[in-house]
């Protein structure tokens, strides 16, 4: 076993390696470099962990379970495609909800404690809060899974009296956690804790449910924030630093990195909680899913021309690009175009895709260089002068709507102007609305063009006709 002393000084070891990481992550060109420290920071964490004093019992099990555990996450990393790499993510936050709730009913149950009076006051407080932080980021976890996948509707299921019903559930989480401290004191409290978790599972579905399509991003953000939190309090549960401190880095990171989302989308963080996007009386835009005009088609030969024609050209990927996996035919375009003497740039809006970072991580994947892939931010006051917008499965981060009608469901959201170019080329499988349920006026539009049909087969022909 190896002594307290060296578990110690792995452990900072470990802690810095992760604070490494999230300082690697920051940026695309250290991206690799930071994932590889929190790799090591891990390795380390684990070893140290399994060869402490602490572990003494049932050593085998233990090795069974990791291996079991490796093993998944091995097979999961070598099938799992960049497109479904939101659910994976959804998937691995319920798994840290799930494992805090196990942790402390176990810690609950456990005959070997010995706390009494405030020690016992305080542990039984770190329990509640990690079982329910847990479960409410399992079954929020889930529910997000499902609209991910398509599994569930995008759309936000709005109850009646919702927000009273939130109060109630959370001043009912608050008295039954009084009611377990003051039962745990005098031998009892399993009842309210049982209860207390129910309470916060159907929170957490109520609360994911509530949210729309176009806030997804954000939620899963949110319920990395959320994970992280539940490490932490499962951390105190077993006097465990180095979760309490990893746990933390998460926590906070994820709760950054929402307010971030939030501000990219001019939204309020509290306001993507209680409801889907523009719930709070907003209506759908322009008669929901009615056509406002008449489209026109274009075909791959004649957007090839334009295409070729141009001095400027703003590529904007939206989520349709990632399902339909063109990413590599896109950076083949682009090389063609450059090679032509057309400046190519990439306009990616903060919510593009369903996870924070989702397209820069597939133009990274396909060799697209990071100097012409910027944020909506740096691109959006350049439409004037690009020649050629090319829209590849994106909808609503490139809908007027947002700016142009105030009762839209996604009014106020910042969006990429493409329509103010000379030429926006729209690629879709078809007209209908974005994840967020809205129909897009810029597909109406005089200076857009449709070019329908799968986007990898269309951008093929594209760059043979290049």
């Amino acid at each position: 076993m190896i002594p307290s002393g060296v578990v110690t000084v792995s452990y900072i070891v470990a802690t810095v390696l992760f604070i490494l990481a999230l300082g690697g992550l920051s940026n695309q060109e250290t991206a690799r470099r930071g994932n590889w420290y929190g790799i090591f920071g891990m390795i380390i964490a684990l070893l140290a962990t399994i060869f402490s004093e602490n572990v003494t019992q049932n050593f085998g099990l233990l090795i069974v379970a990791l291996l079991i555990g490796g093993s998944i996450g091995l097979v999961l990393a070598r099938r799992v495609q960049m497109t479904q790499m939101p659910e994976l993510v959804a998937v691995l936050h319920s798994l840290v909800g799930l494992a805090a709730v196990a942790v402390g009913f176990a810690s609950f149950m456990d005959p070997n404690k010995h706390y009494v009076g405030i020690d016992l006051t305080i542990h039984d407080i770190e329990t509640y809060l990690g079982i329910l932080i847990g479960a409410v980021t399992f079954s929020g976890s889930v529910i997000a899974f499902g609209k991910l996948s398509g599994r569930i509707g995008g759309s936000p299921m709005l109850l009646p009296a919702r927000h009273w019903m939130n109060l109630a559930l959370l001043i009912g989480a608050i008295w039954f956690g009084r009611e377990f401290v003051l039962q745990s004191a005098a031998g009892g409290g399993i009842t309210p804790l049982i209860i207390m978790t129910v309470i916060a599972l159907l929170f957490g579905i109520h609360m994911v449910m509530a949210i729309g399509g176009a806030d997804m991003p954000v939620v899963v953000s949110m319920l990395n924030s959320y994970s992280g939190w539940a490490a932490s309090a499962t951390g105190f549960m077993l006097n465990n630093d180095l979760l309490i401190v990893t746990g933390a880095l998460v926590g906070s990171s994820g709760a950054i990195l929402s307010y971030i989302m939030c501000r990219a989308m001019n939204r309020k963080f509290l306001a993507v909680i209680a409801g889907g996007f523009g719930t709070g009386g907003g209506t759908p835009a322009s008669g929901g899913g009615e056509e406002q005009g008449e489209v026109h088609p274009i075909d791959p030969q004649e957007t090839a021309a334009l295409l070729a024609g141009a001095k400027e050209v703003m590529i904007v990927p939206g989520y349709g690009m990632a399902v339909a996996q063109a990413q590599h035919t896109v950076f083949e375009i682009t090389r063609v175009l450059r090679e032509k003497g057309v400046n190519v740039r990439f306009g990616i809006h903060p919510v593009a895709g369903r996870m924070p970072g989702h397209m820069n991580v597939l133009l990274a994947e396909a060799r697209v260089p990071y100097d012409i892939v910027f944020e909506m931010d740096e691109v959006n006051d350049d439409f004037p002068d690009v020649d050629v917008s090319v829209v590849i499965g994106a909808n609503d981060i490139v809908n007027p709507s947002a700016q142009e009608e105030p009762d839209s469901p996604i009014a106020g959201m910042p969006v990429l102007e493409v329509w103010k170019g000379s030429t926006s080329i729209v690629l879709k499988r078809s007209m209908a609305t974005g994840y967020a349920g809205v129909q897009n006026p810029l597909f109406f539009k005089e200076n857009t063009r449709m070019l329908f049909g799968d986007a990898k087969e269309t951008l093929d022909e594209v760059l043979k006709a290049l």
